[in-house]
């Protein structure tokens, strides 16, 4: 089986011109609030500044409720000053959360805290690889090529919002190899939208060969960006 290089005649063929990310207007977006940015449908519970578990709207909502009666519900008892008036309960979103709240609404911000890593978009990209199997024929008998064992690159994610991901192959540069796009849905055992994308791109990876490029996904709904997974892309075989 011939294989040979041809990293510049084949980054010429599929590299195109490069793309740009469009900007997400504000109604179609959460915003990228940095690494704390909550996924769709969530924002911050704020039951102090710094608080940045993603929660319901409904449930922020109840947190402003019960820090603007904190007051009214302390007494001075065997907690000292900020002990719970009866029926009451320390929140305990934070430690040293002293605001007195009902019982259920303590169990909430107890699994609100649980659940607050699977609700952020981490953006979280990695890189596996794979190869093309076998095209049956239907009668009988399959067809391979001389390249269907060499490894290719599959792009796989989780912590997205659920929508569209934007996914780009690129040199260091910044010059855009390869790009193509997938729709981030629920699968079981990831966070949020997930996905994985085969890309066709050859795994030129190898001894004396390091990393030329980097993979990275777009959440469209944030416009938050994964951080950069290094990749060695650009050869072809014959």
């Amino acid at each position: 089986m011939k294989r040979t290089l041809l990293g510049l005649a084949a980054a010429a063929t599929l590299a195109g011109p490069a793309v740009t990310v469009p900007a997400v207007s504000a109604s179609a977006a959460t915003g990228d609030f940095g690494p704390d940015t909550c996924r769709q449908g969530y924002v911050w519970r704020e039951a102090r500044p710094s608080d940045h578990v993603c929660v319901t709207s409904g449930t922020r909502t109840q947190t402003r409720d019960d820090n603007a009666a904190a007051a009214s519900r302390w007494t001075s008892g065997a907690f000292g000053a900020h002990t719970c008036v009866q029926g009451y309960v320390w929140r305990e979103a934070f430690a040293g959360d002293d605001v007195c709240v009902l019982p259920a609404v303590r169990s909430q911000a107890r699994a609100d805290n649980a659940a607050a890593a699977d609700r952020r978009v981490s953006a979280r990209l990695w890189i596996t690889k794979y190869t093309v199997p076998p095209t049956d024929n239907g009668d009988g008998t399959s067809t391979t090529t001389s390249v269907d064992d060499i490894p290719r690159l599959k792009l796989s994610g989780d912590h997205f919002n659920f929508g569209q991901v934007k996914l780009y192959l690129r040199y260091n540069t910044g010059r855009t190899y390869w790009s193509g796009a997938v729709t981030a849905s629920a699968h079981g055992g990831f966070a949020g939208g997930s996905f994985g994308k085969k890309s066709g791109v050859f795994d030129c990876s190898g001894a004396a060969r390091p990393a030329n490029g980097y993979a990275q996904a777009y959440d469209v709904v944030s416009g938050r960006w994964s951080a950069k997974v290094p990749v060695r892309i650009g050869c072809a075989v014959l």
